[in-house]
């Protein structure tokens, strides 16, 4: 018990428990130890302990959702151990927290299990990638720890004094290092600087070279952390090259140009007590040159990650597959220093390139229609689900000996596209001359590539999901109007700018015999399938009763009644007008609808005072009251969708004054590019973003010939009448 003897307080249980963490985390060598505690009624796991590093340093990771997809929150709802030997398995595995957490470390996650409740979960980190696999002794180790811990909770819970996740995470780290540092004559000799870091970042020794490079007196840097004392590292990059180096336990470099421009390179070497730091010109003079010195890791790729953060967020905001790839080819490319990008993915057993962007001509040629069994890098990349890093071109040019344009580049990178554990196609990077692929880079790849193939699948669902929305409201609108003799006819439909938003937008014309007609509109509440579907059935009612010889009012109460006989919640405004076109008058009744517009002439027009009426649906019997207006010949009857003329923050009243000025204005021209002319006005106003359908339907009195002109569902299809 380490001599906390029986934790019968929550305080005792979870002093207990730090101690079990730190135990654990010594007897397997881990360098960082985390505990995280559920906030059950919030859905959330809290980090409520850590050991290794400073508590303002695990602030990002304090708080996981129990549903995020990431080793600890997927440990806790599986109840199983989670073991990550390297970060490229972790970016493999998770590649959305992999870009989060882009430190090269180990993982293992133990969830604290006791009478099938899992009270939360321990990690563990070790520097760098361990062995294949955890040794089996250190896994019964951390088996039969996280037993204890989750009965330990347990039996607090049982108590009635459960532990409770701290409001902040309690840091244990060893004491933080003296002003100063042994063999400080020796350091002196180096014509390069040193400083030291503790592990809250601060300054606690530093040489006088360093003092001279860094251009600050010795009292003014003492204590302090670089990036706040020297605004010229005033940078997230420079302060995450330290948080990797801490973490990772691994050495870390990168460069920075102070404000006289003379560019230095650090190298930060860390350890479990902090990081000491070599600084020196980048471009070395004699006496600072060291040949054959070994380069730790490379430079630190904190500012790409900084930019792939933002493309990973760039990637949720997109819809269809365009969207993505569009973002994709435009901010991935120059971020990560390739030359050329390609995009692709398997379509019924060939492979097909979504989009690609500085590859030589012809190049991806060789891709297109391959089919998947054909042996390639890129479908070997996609059976096994596992990235290929080539240095150079030398292994692709020697084993594909038919396909010469691998000679065009210098290296090449090759990273499946992967959802549940299936590749169903490969992100392929070139590069203009060979380069060497560090741990870190692979990892940072094989996360994005992962994060781009969860884009795609969800991008690929939206198209099919949308072709089917789009489909469904296509079929329940007419393709085609009927001719009816002295009537031409245009109609337009504007569906919404969100493709998942089916509308509820109608239109009809309806040929009742004798000259006569009936011109109908309307517009089901609410934007989705059922919505879509309630319109196909109140558009067919419609046609029914108008064909049986009722009246206006008739036509309309008896759609009420069908409407409120099917159970429906949703609503629907419409507007049925019959049209004599032998006597020159149109009979109109309204059901909560905007106003019908009637042009008689230039600068003349009539918006319809009809008597609103209620919507339909909303009561089972209704009052309607219809009104006659004359239609002389060459009028046009205007009758639209809210859509046309509604705005955000604009009163719908003096939009609808605005689309009477537009008719009243046209000169007399064909009736389809009228329709075209008030639709390219409806589109310029309307909000980029808007959930609502445009409709529109124009009727014109008086032609020789009936005409109708189907045009433009999805505002696409336009046929001059022939009336």
């Amino acid at each position: 018990m380490k001599g906390y003897g029986d934790p019968t307080s929550a305080g005792e249980a979870a002093k207990h428990l730090d101690a079990l963490l730190e135990e654990i985390r010594q007897a397997v060598g881990a360098h960082i130890g985390v505990m995280y505690l559920p906030i059950p009624e919030r859905q959330v796991l809290k980090m409520t302990t850590v050991i290794g590093a400073p508590g303002r340093l695990a602030l990002p990771w304090a708080r996981l959702a129990l549903a995020e997809p990431a080793p600890v929150p997927v440990a806790v709802r599986s109840r199983r151990h989670v073991w990550l030997r390297s970060q490229q398995e972790f970016a493999r595995r998770f590649p959305r927290a992999a870009l989060a957490f882009p430190y090269s470390v180990a993982h293992y996650v133990g969830p604290l299990v006791a009478d099938g409740v899992c009270w939360g979960a321990i990690n563990l980190f070790w520097p760098g990638s361990h062995a294949e696999d955890l040794p089996e002794a250190d896994q019964a180790q951390i088996i039969a720890m996280v037993d204890r811990m989750a009965k330990v909770l347990r039996d607090a819970a049982a108590r009635g004094r459960p532990v409770s996740p701290r409001k902040e995470p309690l840091a244990m780290m060893p004491p933080p290092a003296p002003h100063t540092e042994p063999a400080n004559a020796l350091v002196e000799r180096f014509p390069y600087g040193f400083f030291a870091l503790d592990l809250h970042g601060r300054m606690t020794f530093l040489t006088a070279r360093a003092i001279q490079l860094l251009g600050r007196d010795r009292a003014e840097l003492l204590d302090s952390e670089p990036w706040d004392v020297l605004p010229w590292l005033n940078d997230p990059a420079y302060e995450n090259a330290f948080v990797g180096s801490l973490i990772g336990r691994q050495p870390t470099s990168f460069s920075a140009r102070r404000p006289d421009g003379t560019a230095l390179s650090f190298v930060l070497y860390p350890d479990a007590t902090g990081v000491s730091v070599r600084v020196r010109r980048e471009a070395a003079t004699p006496s600072e040159q060291e040949p054959n010195e070994d380069t730790p890791h490379g430079p630190a790729r904190v500012g790409a990650l900084f930019h792939l953060l933002h493309l990973a967020s760039a990637l949720t905001e997109t819809a269809g597959v365009s969207e993505v790839t569009e973002s994709i080819v435009e901010q991935m490319r120059p971020v990560l220093g390739a030359k050329g990008l390609a995009l692709v993915v398997a379509d019924e057993g060939r492979l097909r390139v979504l989009a690609s962007s500085g590859f030589p001509l012809g190049m991806l040629e060789g891709f297109n229609g391959l089919s998947t069994a054909t042996p390639s890098t890129g479908t070997r990349t996609m059976e096994t689900g596992l990235p290929s890093f080539h240095s150079t071109n030398a292994e692709l040019v020697k084993n594909y000996p038919d396909f010469p344009h691998y000679q065009e580049m210098g290296a090449f990178a090759f990273l499946p596209l992967t959802v549940s554990n299936d590749a169903f196609g490969f992100l392929m990077f070139g590069y203009s001359s060979a380069r060497t692929f560090s741990s870190d880079e692979r990892a940072e790849l094989t996360s994005l590539a992962g994060m781009i193939a969860q884009a795609l699948d969800r991008a690929r669902l939206y198209d099919t999901n949308a072709s089917t929305a789009r489909g469904l409201q296509e079929g329940l609108l007419p393709r085609h109007l009927p001719r009816v003799p002295g009537l031409e006819v245009v109609t337009r439909h504007l569906p919404a700018t969100h493709a998942l938003e089916v509308g509820g937008d109608f239109y009809d014309l309806i040929r009742l015999g004798n000259g006569t007609a009936a011109a109908v509109i309307g517009d089901v509440q609410g934007h989705s399938v059922q919505a879509a579907s309630l319109m196909g059935q109140i558009r067919t009612a419609v046609h029914i009763y108008a064909g049986t010889g009722a009246t206006p009012e008739e036509v309309l109460a008896r759609t009420n009644a069908f409407l409120t006989e099917q159970g429906s919640d949703l609503f629907c405004s419409c507007i049925y007008a019959q049209i004599d076109e032998r006597g020159h008058r149109v009979q109109l009744v309204s059901a909560g609808h905007p106003p019908a517009m009637v042009r008689r002439g230039a600068g003349d027009v009539e918006v319809l005072d009809l008597p609103p009426g209620l919507l339909l649906g909303v009561e089972e019997e209704i009052r309607l009251q219809s009104v006659e207006v004359s239609l002389p010949p060459g009028a046009v009857l205007a009758l639209y969708t809210d859509g046309l003329v509604e705005r955000r923050g604009s009163d719908i009243g003096r939009s609808i004054d605005r689309l009477a000025q537009q008719l009243g204005q046209a000169e007399d021209q064909p009736l389809d590019v009228l329709a075209d002319m008030i639709i390219k006005r409806a589109r310029e106003t309307a909000d980029p973003h808007s959930s609502d359908d445009m409709a529109l339907l124009l009727v014109r009195c008086g032609t020789t010939d009936g005409g109708p002109v189907t045009g433009g569902q999805h505002g696409q299809e336009k046929r001059r009448p022939s009336g």
